[in-house]
């Protein structure tokens, strides 16, 4: 990122994508939501491109985001951080799960526990880690305590990225039925933290392809009601 490195790969039984950020190779890095079975992908990254991890942001105390926080932040002393609506999630994630999440885990054997240093996250929180820069955007609806992560981006035609969890994906939004989530909730997040930001920012989601504001808007039926709706304006460039 911001002319370096940053690599995504999906992880887990649900396919969650983790990302590991870093300005360049041999250089400090941020790993974001790494999920069941991310901490060997995570490590391959590290070794690669010989990083030092120096934080673990979660967009969401869900288990498929959170699983391995604790295991990667460990192994690098790293700072965890979360909002703190989403913080119990880390040691008691059953309370997060769909009955389908949990019937797939049931008879493991799983132990979670926060790790050893934990910040917590609030809107508009402005985070210097590892060299990059990233605004917190407070994004209730999938949990009570999502968050966004925006990061500046070096290219000609990407003024940002923003790492939307599961707020945003490719054509859909994320779910909204499960304990703590509330879709007139996440409506009102997607109206006031994603249709104002600028066209050219590409999204990184928690599940699935790399998008962008600019074809969500275009083309993502929940924008497009919305904006049909005339809940929100818009910006064509820039933080």
């Amino acid at each position: 990122m911001c002319g370096g490195a940053d690599r995504r790969f999906p992880r887990g039984s649900l396919g969650t994508n983790c990302y590991v950020a870093a300005t360049a190779a041999g250089n400090e890095c941020v790993v974001i939501d790494p999920g069941k079975d991310a901490a060997a992908g995570v490590d391959q990254v590290v070794r690669e491109h010989r990083l030092k991890p120096v934080a673990v942001l979660v967009t969401h105390g869900h288990v498929d985001h959170m699983w391995c926080v604790a295991p990667v932040a460990g192994s690098y002393d790293a700072t965890a951080w979360i909002h703190p609506s989403d913080r119990h999630l880390l040691t008691d994630p059953m309370a997060g799960m769909s009955r389908e999440t949990t019937q797939m885990l049931l008879g493991g054997n799983y132990q979670w526990a926060e790790p050893d240093d934990v910040q917590e996250l609030s809107d508009h929180q402005v985070l210097e880690l590892a060299g990059l820069r990233f605004v917190v955007d407070h994004t209730p609806g999938h949990t009570e305590g999502s968050v966004t992560f925006r990061s500046p981006y070096d290219a000609a035609d990407v003024s940002e990225v923003m790492f939307s969890g599961d707020l945003l994906f490719a054509g859909s939004i994320g779910r909204t039925d499960l304990p703590g989530g509330d879709h007139a909730t996440m409506l009102r997040s997607l109206t006031d933290k994603v249709l104002p930001l600028a066209d050219d920012i590409v999204v990184l989601p928690g599940h699935g392809e790399q998008t962008s504001i600019g074809r969500e808007r275009a083309t993502n039926p929940f924008l497009q009601d919305l904006i049909d709706s005339g809940s929100a304006g818009r910006v064509t460039r820039g933080l």
